[in-house]
């Protein structure tokens, strides 16, 4: 069978470099993981010149990022990144992939949110508001997609050992929040990739539309 294609976001670190380790060991993917200067996702021309000559099977939207601010202290400039980089280009990329997706009869689309688009905290008013509208876009062209056997699925990680949990929250703390996991630790990179892995496999055949945490119980 032909080796799928598979445009990765986000894979030169922590979740985003798993799933690339995951898929390329599996040997059955061919996977595009564009630097920032290939697809600059804050750019809508860079995202439409990328898509000139490129047919997509699967789209992992795993790029992102999370700046913490009270509400009085959010800029602008914090508001236009955020929501363009979270939300706004996760949805352009799927916009461009669809059509060659339909034309096949087959695609996989996976949306990389979190468990505080699922719930939230403190500081985390525009982190939540792009992963929430990230996961109700999963939700809305599932039905959508559904009829072309594009199925469409959000995975929500919780808490997970990568360097920049590392360097955003402080040992003593990260201990204090494993009390508060069932599972009383944080999860391997390779754990989330291993769901995305089966998800836009040919295992799946009917998952779609759904949220998944992957969170040790965090949320439960």
């Amino acid at each position: 069978m032909a080796k799928k294609t598979v445009l990765l976001t986000g894979a030169s670190k922590g979740i985003g470099k798993a799933i690339k380790e995951v898929l390329e060991a599996s040997g059955k993917y061919n996977l595009l993981t564009p630097s920032s200067s290939d697809l600059n996702l804050g750019n809508l021309e860079s995202i439409k010149d990328f898509f000139n000559d490129q047919h997509i099977d699967v789209v992992i939207n795993n790029a992102g990022i999370n700046i913490l601010n009270p509400i009085e202290e959010i800029s602008h400039e914090t508001i236009d990144s955020m929501f363009h980089v979270n939300l706004i280009a996760p949805l352009i990329l799927i916009q461009k992939a669809v059509p060659f997706m339909k034309k096949q009869q087959y695609g996989r689309i996976i949306n990389i949110s979190s468990i505080w688009g699922v719930r939230s905290k403190e500081f985390r008013t525009l982190y939540s508001a792009t992963k929430f509208g990230l996961n109700g876009i999963t939700k809305a062209l599932s039905r959508e997609l559904g009829e072309y056997n594009i199925l469409v699925n959000s995975v929500c990680p919780g808490f997970v050992n990568t360097e920049l949990t590392k360097k955003n929250i402080p040992f003593s703390e990260q201990e204090e929040i494993k009390k508060n996991i069932p599972l009383k630790r944080f999860a391997e990179p390779s754990e989330i990739a291993n769901i995305v892995e089966f998800l836009i496999s040919d295992k799946n055949t009917y998952i779609t539309g759904q949220t998944i945490v992957v969170d040790g119980g965090f949320t439960a």
